[in-house]
């Protein structure tokens, strides 16, 4: 057609999703052999025309497309134009106007029926005007009542399909134009549903204007063959139907003897059909079912577009809810608080009558079940449940990552006691959407309906929209709470790590040369690499604790932190608050939530200086530490598990300590797993200008001093003195004598040395050791003689004896104080 210049319907006429005239059914006439149809701008100018007007006026189709309605009809056009004009004007339709008239290209007077229609834009504004022409001749002169009466029906039917309206409201209004051009005393609109593979019957009453809406299958329906056939089947008597028994009973019920059905399709799908029924025989003639088919063609064409436009209006309303879910999660940082409003939201689409989310714990084969709401459940169903992932829909679209709809059957198949709760409170439909991230499932949102095959197609798409914003919120949610738990706990590391880091920057290397460091460095590189237990022993001031961050900076834990406790130093009432944290109003003056020093150091290392000392009512605590990696802070049920590494120190004898009930035995040996031996000073003396000098050194870089000399005799002196502070003691020295140093040579205050620098021997009596054991051990406590802690405990003996023994054996302030 477009090739001779004739109406093309793609590019004259456009084709919105859903129009706001129907221009399908302009179509129709267009392509009518036997109706004139034409399309007219406001100039009154051709824009369409199809074949059979064409003929009429005597000019080829493409020679009107331009011309106007003079060019083409001369005189003739003086009794149209104000017709044109009219409807143009009023927007008004006119039907049945006559023409009589001679036209340029005949000889003799015609006779046309005309019938004028607006065609109106978006705005609504008529700028077309649409005319159907009929030439009335001699032989058709008898059929001319039914031929207007019938096409002035088809006008009403255009008119009416117009209009946006649900089916019960279009089929009284088809009715009444319906009814003038053919007989009937029942209409039915049947649609197929290919999914279930069900005709949906529409029946209407005309005598009762009652709508009967019922189901049946495919094969037992009447429309069964104008379906598949897509041609008009008329039964001039069902009671010669044996076929479709259901179907027909339906009908025959209601006094239907003849019948047409006629096929509901577009060109974009097979909707159903268009049926209607008389109780005379032999009602619908070949006439009959020509009027009936192009009826049946606009129908479609009207309820495919409602059809579009309620989709097109129930996502633009699923589009809202899932704005209004989105909204609702980004409102709390805590997810399930808004799990119930967006159950209410979702409801207002899917009409769901149990909600609930499952959530994987990260532990076990389950999902533990939140319930949003259960109206219809509650009795059955406990607010949180617990599933497990294999053999439930829950687990199957969790593991699977694709939802799960399950009908009445199915759920009546699983065996599942979830399962059996559901059926008793009335579910007879499931679905369950996973909750995905890109990196894993996290759980799956569940509905429950006590509808049968309540969720379909449209409804699961909308479900994994919601789910995937949901788990999009959980993942953040949970990032959240991470970041917050490393922001927290690095605030809290903070001080311990700045201690850590001057305490680094003053430790370059352990210093010596001698076989018994050497054989210390060879254990620490042994067991660095591990992760067992380490007990340090040695005198106070040997380097314990140097020793202790050497094994940590070449363990692999290196990059984690690095957690001092001294056992010692803290009071016994706060130990177990500085080991283990306390919760807020644990005990008096808990004003807030305190993190241990085990948690600062997860992951990474936790050294236990002076572990002798931690009281006894505390080991037990501490053993489960080193057993389970798990402990409860004070004030708490809540366990928490870490993953550290225990490196301990100390200055006592733990054996002796077990052996006097003063140290549990079953932490005793937990600690000593891998034992280093450090040695005093006086054991490693070839070390000690090492370590002279070293001290210079740093010292001289502090005070910007710069030493060059020591003189031989001091550094014999320092050789030969028994150090019973060790290293500790000797860097304090060498502090003090920079100080007292103006030159570049070491001036050393031997006269504090109490062993003569001429080469006095060591006083080897019994009595002499007795005195030089009592003043390291006061040297050790600091000069405290009473308390548990005391010189007098760790002697084994009374206050009273320590003193008068110290007396005898002249042991004064002065030398325990250096």
């Amino acid at each position: 057609m477009t090739g001779s210049g004739e109406f093309d319907p793609s590019r004259q006429l456009s084709q919105p999703q859903f129009e706001t005239e129907p221009e399908h059914t302009w179509r129709k006439f267009f392509q009518s052999p036997a109706v004139g149809f034409a399309i007219m701008d406001e100039q009154l100018r051709f824009c369409a025309v199809n074949d059979a007007l064409a003929a009429i006026n005597g000019f080829p189709a493409h020679a009107h497309l331009g011309k106007t309605l003079r060019d083409i009809l001369g005189d003739a056009a003086e009794q149209i134009e104000p017709i044109y004009r009219r409807v143009f004007a009023t927007g008004e339709s006119i039907s049945n106007w006559e023409l009589v008239a001679q036209l340029p290209t005949r000889t003799t007077t015609g006779h046309w029926i005309q019938c004028f229609f607006p065609i109106r834009d978006v705005r609504g504004q008529a700028t077309r005007v649409g005319a159907v022409v009929i030439e009335i001749t001699d032989n058709r002169r008898g059929d001319e009542a039914d031929v207007h009466r019938r096409y002035e029906a088809m006008l009403q039917v255009a008119e009416l399909v117009r209009q946006p309206l649900s089916l019960p409201e279009l089929l009284p209004e088809l009715a009444k134009p319906l009814h003038h051009g053919a007989s009937f005393e029942i209409a039915n609109v049947a649609f197929h549903d290919p999914v279930r593979d069900v005709m949906q019957i529409n029946l209407w009453e005309r005598e009762t204007s009652n709508f009967v809406p019922t189901e049946l299958p495919l094969e037992e329906t009447v429309s069964r063959l104008a379906l598949e056939t897509q041609e008009p089947v008329v039964w001039p008597d069902l009671e010669r139907e044996n076929r479709f028994q259901r179907s027909v009973h339906l009908l025959r019920k209601r006094g239907v003897r003849s019948y047409c059905s006629l096929p509901l399709t577009t060109a974009r799908k097979r909707l159903g059909a268009l049926e209607v029924g008389s109780s005379r025989l032999n009602a619908y003639g070949e006439a009959d079912v020509h009027f009936l088919r192009e009826v049946a063609q606009l129908v479609a064409l009207a309820l495919e577009n409602e059809m579009m436009r309620t989709a097109l209006l129930a996502e633009k309303e699923r589009l809202a809810k899932l704005m209004e879910v989105g909204a609702a999660l980004i409102s709390s940082l805590d997810v399930k608080q808004v799990f119930p409003a967006i159950s209410e939201l979702v409801r207002k689409v899917v009409g769901q009558d149990y909600a609930s989310v499952g959530l994987y714990e990260g532990t076990g084969h389950s999902l533990h079940l939140y319930t949003l709401d259960s109206s219809r459940a509650e009795e059955h169903i406990e607010a949180d449940a617990v599933v497990p992932v294999v053999g439930s829909a829950h687990g199957k679209a969790f593991s699977t990552g694709q939802p799960q709809v399950r009908n009445f059957l199915q759920l009546a198949a699983t065996v599942s006691p979830f399962t059996e709760r559901l059926l008793q409170a009335g579910i007879r439909s499931f679905c369950s959407i996973p909750l995905m991230t890109r990196k894993e499932a996290l759980g799956t949102l569940n509905l429950g309906s006590t509808k049968d095959e309540a969720f379909g197609a449209e409804d699961v798409s909308f479900l994994k929209q919601v789910a995937a914003q949901v788990a999009s919120a959980l993942d953040n949610a949970r990032a959240y709470r991470e970041v917050a738990n490393l922001t927290d706990k690095l605030a809290k590391e903070k001080p311990y790590l700045r201690d850590e880091f001057h305490a680094t920057q003053n430790f370059e290397e352990i210093v010596g040369e001698s076989p018994t460091i050497k054989h210390v460095l060879e254990q620490v590189h042994i067991v660095a690499p591990e992760e067992a237990t380490v007990l340090i022993l040695g005198e106070t001031g040997t380097g314990k604790e140097l020793v202790a961050r050497a094994i940590h900076r070449l363990s692999p834990r290196n990059e984690k932190s690095f957690i001092k406790v001294n056992c010692s130093a803290i009071p016994t009432g706060l130990l177990e608050s500085e080991l283990f944290g306390h919760e807020k109003g644990a005990f008096t003056g808990a004003i807030s939530q305190k993190v241990g020093r085990l948690e600062l150091a997860d992951k990474g290392t936790l050294f236990l200086d002076e572990v002798g000392d931690v009281p006894l009512e505390l080991q037990p605590k501490l053993l489960r530490v080193l057993q389970e990696q798990e402990f409860e802070r004070l004030g708490s049920v809540r366990t928490i598990r870490v993953d550290v590494r225990i490196i301990a120190a100390t200055n006592r004898d733990l054996a002796k300590a077990v052996a006097a009930r003063e140290f549990r035995s079953d932490l005793y040996y937990r600690l000593h797993v891998f034992p280093v031996h450090m040695p005093p000073l006086r054991e490693r003396r070839q070390d000690i200008p090492l370590l002279v000098w070293y001290f210079v050194d740093k010292f001289s870089q502090h005070m910007k001093k710069k030493i060059e000399t020591i003189p031989a005799e001091v550094m014999a002196a320092l050789m030969v003195w028994e150090w019973p502070g060790n290293i500790r003691e000797l860097e304090n020295l060498v502090e003090r004598s920079m100080i007292l140093s103006p030159a570049t040579t070491l001036n050393v205050p031997l006269s504090e040395l109490k062993v003569a620098t001429e080469g006095k021997p060591h006083d080897a009596t019994l009595q002499g050791m007795e005195r030089e054991h009592i003043i390291r051990v006061l040297r050790e406590v600091g000069g405290v003689i009473s308390g548990t802690q005391g010189a007098a405990a760790r002697l084994g003996m009374k206050r009273t004896t320590l003193q008068s023994r110290m007396n005898r054996l002249g042991i004064s302030r002065v030398d325990y104080e250096n």
